[in-house]
């Protein structure tokens, strides 16, 4: 395989402003290998680091993108030829955090187009420590790129899953159950076994959808108050005969509106897990959590760990990946960010290298 000795980007000179430059591949240190990238896909934190200038740990100039699948092709000699999906956070494996299994959140980690410089994963490489790479042996026909969106939107609603405690019987509600998040938390707690999948979200079409991959009922937030969204959410469960206390929330939207919905059904030994990034405040009553003896938590990330078994969920078809995937050259990608931000697609878009 030829190593270059530039790579080629698309780099956000400033919030709103990409430029097609190309930057020198550094010096590998021990540790650290070369990635081909063969695919990086269009994540919300993307588009909002772009659009609002969300601030990232590394200042513009920077390439962007933290969903990626590629080939090694420059490092450890024993790796090349390796086909790879890099986690959106790696970490240090050397603190106390890491020590205690909660690396994911591990303050040393490094983020692909956040905390690695200036290297991110809308290029044509890409350089990143191998210690945590999730290696593809057999990829079953399916394309490499499809597999980049592992590395957040499938893998974070894993970890999510995984803080939660989600088990076979468990009842569960999923806002934002459409979104590049949501469509996989949805899949991913049907596949853990859980009797109750309620998606909730604006689109009736992306609704009626999730029914075919995992939902058992969906509700439409479209010209309803919060009121009449609980109000439907409990004729349901009166309806089934399912209680409505011990429910698992996973707020994937990151909106103001979708966190409002999942702290109002948020109910006695309940819990609520915020699954999507956003920058609003909402005003909740904390004496209610205290009431109804529930929890919120916060989760981020994915730990390297989890990887593989979701890489094996996907290719064993518990998780469908490609119904919910378009492709398109990388060249497209402020026409990809201005469609991911107006919140109209049906499916997450990957950018596959085109310079």
């Amino acid at each position: 395989m030829s190593v270059p000795t530039k790579i080629d980007t698309w780099q956000m000179v400033e919030p709103g402003k990409l430029e097609r430059t190309s930057i020198d591949v550094p010096e590998l240190k021990p540790g650290e290998v070369l990635v081909e990238v063969a695919g990086c896909g269009v994540c919300h934190t993307d588009v909002g680091y772009y659009f609002d200038g969300v601030p990232t740990v590394n200042k513009p100039p920077l390439t962007l993108g933290h969903e990626v699948s590629g080939t090694i092709v420059a490092g450890d000699a024993s790796l090349i030829g390796k086909e790879v999906i890099i986690p959106a956070v790696m970490p240090c494996n050397n603190c106390e955090i890491c020590a205690s299994g909660r690396g994911n959140r591990c303050l040393k980690q490094k983020m692909p187009g956040n905390s690695m410089g200036i290297y991110g994963g809308f290029s044509s490489h890409i350089p990143v420590p191998s210690e945590d790479l999730c290696f593809i042996e057999d990829r079953k026909g399916m394309p490499l790129e499809y597999m980049s969106v592992i590395a957040d939107a499938i893998t974070s609603p894993y970890q999510a899953a995984m803080r939660a405690d989600l088990k076979e019987g468990d009842h569960v509600i999923i806002t934002g159950g459409t979104g590049g998040l949501g469509v996989h938390m949805t899949q991913i707690a049907a596949a853990l076994g859980a009797k109750e999948v309620i998606t909730i979200a604006r689109n009736k079409e992306k609704l009626e959808r999730s029914l075919s991959y995992g939902a058992t009922k969906a509700i439409s937030t479209l010209d309803k108050s919060i009121k009449d969204i609980r109000n439907e959410y409990r004729a349901y469960c009166k309806e089934k005969g399912l209680p409505g206390y011990g429910w698992k929330i996973f707020e994937c939207t990151g909106s103001k509106a979708g966190q409002e919905i999942g702290l109002e059904l948020l109910s006695f030994v309940g819990k609520l897990l915020v699954v999507g990034y956003g920058m609003h405040k909402v005003e909740y009553m904390l004496s209610r959590l205290m009431a109804f003896d529930a929890e919120i938590i916060g989760t981020w990330g994915c730990l390297p760990k989890y990887y593989k078994d979701v890489l094996n969920m996907v290719l064993e078809g518990k998780i469908k990946l490609e119904p919910f995937v378009d492709v398109r050259p990388m060249s497209q990608i402020e026409k990809a960010f201005e469609e991911s931000h107006a919140g109209k697609l049906t499916k997450r878009i990957v950018l596959t290298p085109d310079f």
